[in-house]
Order: C-alpha cells, then sequence, then structure tokens
C-alpha cells in the first residue's frame, strides 16, 4: 500500500472530518491506514471510524452488480470553434451521423427507446438539453432522425445567437426486452431497411453503405466505448 503515502486525507465521505484528523497529525492516507480501528473510533465516532479504517485500507464490502444495462445510449460530437461556422446542411450531416451510430447500436444491442435527448454547448460555454418523447418505443432510425431534427429546429435560434461547440444525441426510456411497435399504417419497411443496412455494414464495414447526405464528407471517427 506504499502508493498511497503521500496521498492527502481525502477518502470520500471525510470531507468535514479532513480538519480533526490533521489535527492529530493525519495529513495522509497512509496515516490514517496505521491507526487501528478502535482509535479512529474514538477519535472520530463508531461509524466514521469503522468507514475510513475501511476506507484507507482499499476495503470495500458493498456488493459488485454485474449485467446493468445502460438506461440510455448516445453518441456527441466536439465541434470547437469550427461550429459557429457550420451551415444548416453542415450541421444536418452531423444529426444524422450520430442519429445513424446511436440507432445501430441499439439495434445491435437489442434495445429500444422512446425519449430522445439533444444535448448542446453553446460557444461561452454554457449547455442546453432539450428532449422530445416519441409515442412508442423503437430503435428505428427514421422516427428517431426526425425527432433529432426537431430538436435541432427548436434550438436553431438558440444556436444562431450563442455559436456551437459541441451537439449531442441520447436516446433513453430505455426498454431492455427491445420490443417495438409498429408505426401506423403497420409496416415493416423502415424496420427491414434497418435490418439490410446492418447486415451490410456487419460485414462490409461502416462505409460500406451511407446516407446520401453523407457522401463526400469526411468519415466520422469513433472513440472507444463501453458495451451497450
Amino acid at each position: 500500500m506504499s502508493w498511497h503515502s503521500c496521498i492527502p486525507c481525502r477518502c470520500a465521505g471525510s470531507g468535514e472530518w479532513a480538519a480533526k484528523l490533521q489535527s492529530h497529525g493525519l495529513c495522509t492516507v497512509a496515516d490514517v491506514a496505521e491507526l487501528s480501528e478502535s482509535a479512529l473510533s474514538s477519535m472520530l465516532g463508531a461509524a466514521m471510524g469503522r468507514q475510513l479504517y475501511a476506507l484507507s485500507r482499499n476495503i470495500d464490502r458493498r456488493r459488485v452488480s454485474t449485467g446493468v444495462r445502460r438506461r440510455s445510449v448516445g453518441a456527441q460530437r466536439a465541434l470547437g470553434r469550427a461550429g459557429n461556422a457550420l451551415s444548416p446542411a453542415e450541421l444536418d450531416a452531423v444529426v444524422v451521423t450520430l442519429i445513424d451510430r446511436i440507432t445501430g447500436r441499439m439495434r445491435a444491442a437489442g434495445r429500444t427507446g422512446r425519449t430522445v435527448v439533444l444535448r448542446l454547448r453553446f460557444d461561452d460555454f454554457s449547455r442546453a438539453t432539450r428532449s422530445h418523447t416519441l409515442p412508442w418505443a423503437t430503435s428505428s432510425t427514421q422516427p428517431i432522425l426526425a425527432a433529432a431534427r426537431q430538436l435541432v429546429r427548436s434550438a436553431a435560434p438558440a444556436i444562431a445567437q450563442r455559436g456551437l461547440t459541441l451537439v449531442g444525441f441520447a436516446v433513453s426510456s430505455i426498454d431492455p426486452g427491445g420490443a417495438q411497435q409498429l408505426m401506423l399504417p403497420f409496416g415493416g419497411e423502415p424496420v427491414a431497411i434497418d435490418a439490410a443496412v446492418d447486415r451490410i455494414r456487419r460485414r462490409y464495414g461502416n462505409s460500406a453503405l451511407t446516407r446520401a447526405v453523407l457522401v463526400g464528407r469526411a468519415p466520422d471517427q469513433e472513440v472507444p466505448r463501453l458495451p451497450d
């Protein structure tokens, strides 16, 4: 445990007690770890003494929960100052890229969602969010993209006034079972198109098939991510 010999006493939950620890000459995690649980309890009380005794020795008896799936699936693009000069068509291309990525991940994970969330960061570093809830859970690109475009249109005045340095989307209200309500009139065309696109991309790569608005644009670089 020598790695923590010089780390200050900043264990989670110790904030208000740090001054008291320091008054006893305990300035680092290693200092605390040298004391017994009874010594810490007499100094700070039974509950806090027990907690700091365990934390200073890297003891955590809490059960580890595995297999918990994310409550949303999202992606974002940092635009930098170049975002201030994006035309509506260029911004729409970013929207299409992000939604295409998100819905592809949802289908790969067998998940559907209802709420589309737009996240914006403006040139002054302030942020804003907007959301739209669909009447049904879906992983189909078409309805989620339509909702995303509607959200961007509603934010257009703020974007024009304050600039834009980051745009992101997330789909929440996730149904982990992947149940999907067909749109009226009932038909499977969007679902079938999505399935065909997914099959082609799995076999030949994401660049094998793209949307018309993205033709001729530089491919988007994905960063490593945790499984959905």
